[in-house]
């Protein structure tokens, strides 16, 4: 997924505030399972809600205003009932790394239980992290 940073997304200090590249691996992680075929609302109306339990950020360089990056989301471990998945944000001009993250995602219930991740999405997963690997 592209970002755009504007002057909206930078702290005093004309660099992206760190707070802002959760948003953009959420934003990411949305997509990526949009491009899937999977709506998170439809998941969540299903009764499988996927939120973060676990979340590791490297930040190793800073984007700037008008730096345009690229979110990249892929799978590297798939439990029962959960998804560890690798975001990378990187500027597109040069390449550069920006931040790397792990990000571990829970299967749920609307009534916080814990549940298996549907099959169609284990399957999607499965297949992602085969061309990973």
């Amino acid at each position: 997924m592209d970002v755009r940073i504007y002057y909206e997304d930078t702290d005093a200090g004309g660099v992206v505030y760190h707070a802002n590249y959760i948003k953009y691996m959420e934003r990411a992680r949305t997509e990526y399972f949009r491009d899937h075929g999977f709506l998170v609302a439809e998941l969540a109306a299903d009764g499988f809600v996927f939120p973060v339990v676990k979340l590791e950020i490297d930040f190793k360089a800073p984007a700037l205003h008008d730096d345009l990056l690229s979110v990249v989301t892929c799978p590297l471990r798939i439990g029962g009932s959960s998804v560890t998945l690798s975001q990378k944000i990187a500027r597109q001009n040069d390449g550069k790394l920006l931040v790397e993250g792990l990000v571990t995602l829970a299967c749920i219930s609307p009534a916080l239980r814990a549940r298996r991740i549907p099959l169609a999405i284990r399957e999607m997963l499965e297949t992602e992290l085969e061309k990973v690997v």
